[in-house]
């Protein structure tokens, strides 16, 4: 059978978490499944080796433009003259004009949550807040349209599953994974090099924030500010491809503008060099407002760092008891678990162990088998 899987930005040199997902998917199914067909769909952009064709799977790099014309017109068309028996669009959306049968991820419904006037005016770049209104439009026409809608928790299922009145039989929790090279780095030389790449301080906490405001980094720098009052302590605080002008605003907004001159930005670290980063930092802080799944919890974990994250959403789901959990909305809450983790060495080496333990129960193998499954039902009663 022909399958098509969309994945529009895998060829973009800075990736994120939902473009990892779907190449995860995508080379895992490579690995296990060499009986269907299947056909790739990329826009054209700079990193074409992050994936290699083989015998049954064939890249499409399709020009189009603006994403929604390139989902809704350019993709369609091209998994219809591929002669594709089912598209899977793998970042929330698909197109709503075509015959094949849908198979959709819906990561989270987070934008359906809040009114377009709360998006437009909230805060995020203007791509995301387009984004959100965008995916307001289109997720609840497709999720009616799609054989098999598949999101990432069973939180966010039965999220979708109330806020939606679906069926249980349409949508499907399948977990994320946690890839291979996710593990503590001992050689000395990769911890120097990154060390010096990315100007890392000897001793840091580490935060993956962004723009958004669900990763709640303004909560983070205010923790960070209320730790270093509180302690005394001179230990920096790590983020990655952050823009400086909106730190500076957050940390004004914080109400200690001078917390930036001990926040490090370190700009793009492409996924496999996160490890050494990770294995690197005394704790890894995740206290997002709200998340369908965390995968850098696990990453963190399956690198021996204690981690910190929320009590909401699927962060305990995920976590599985690994984790000190805090309420997001409390920087103080997130200060404390801080200090904890410090001072309590026993606490500390416990979940280091415990986290070595749940990031081993997320693969990406598993994932791809659970996907093809899905695929093959489908399949089979076409």
């Amino acid at each position: 059978m022909r399958i098509g899987i969309e994945g529009q930005r895998l060829f973009r040199k800075k990736k994120h978490g939902m473009d990892m997902v779907a190449l995860e998917l995508i080379n895992n199914l490579q690995k296990i499944d060499h009986d269907n067909e299947y056909y790739i769909y990329v826009a054209p952009d700079e990193d074409k080796n992050c994936l290699q064709e083989t015998d049954n799977f064939k890249i499409r790099v399709l020009d189009g433009g603006f994403y929604p014309y390139w989902e809704q017109a350019i993709l369609p068309k091209a998994a219809k003259a591929d002669g594709c028996q089912l598209l899977h669009c793998t970042s929330n959306t698909a197109p709503l004009n075509t015959s094949i049968p849908l198979v959709v991820t819906v990561h989270d419904i987070i934008y359906m949550e809040k009114s377009i006037p709360q998006i437009l005016t909230g805060s995020g770049t203007p791509y995301q807040k387009f984004g959100n209104v965008y995916r307001r439009f289109i997720v609840p026409r497709i999720i009616k349209k799609s054989e098999v809608v598949i999101t990432v928790s069973y939180f966010e299922r039965k999220r979708m599953a109330e806020f939606f009145g679906m069926e249980d039989a349409k949508l499907r929790a399948v977990y994320n994974g946690v890839s291979p090279h996710f593990k503590p780095v001992k050689d000395e030389q990769a911890l120097k090099d990154a060390k010096a790449k990315y100007n890392l301080p000897d001793k840091f906490f580490f935060h993956l924030g962004n723009t958004d405001p669900k990763k709640n980094t303004l909560g983070v720098i205010k923790a960070f500010a209320q730790f270093r009052q509180k302690t005394g302590l001179d230990i920096p605080l790590v983020m990655l491809d952050f823009d400086r002008a909106e730190l500076l605003s957050m940390a004004n907004d914080s109400g200690d503008s001078s917390i930036i001159e001990h926040i490090h930005l370190t700009g793009y670290v492409p996924n496999k060099e996160l490890p050494a980063i990770y294995s690197q930092c005394e704790i890894f802080l995740y206290p997002s407002l709200r998340e369908s799944f965390g995968i850098p919890i696990l990453e963190a974990m399956a690198c021996g760092v204690p981690v910190i994250t929320s009590n909401t959403s699927s962060m305990p789901e995920v976590s599985g008891g690994a984790a000190l959990l805090v309420d997001p909305y409390k920087p103080e809450s997130i200060t404390d678990a801080m200090i904890r983790l410090l001072n309590d060495a026993d606490l500390r080496q416990g979940l280091i162990q415990k986290g070595f333990e749940q990031a081993a129960k997320f693969t990406w193998e598993a994932m791809a088998r659970q996907v093809l499954d899905i695929y093959n039902e489908i399949l089979s009663g076409i």
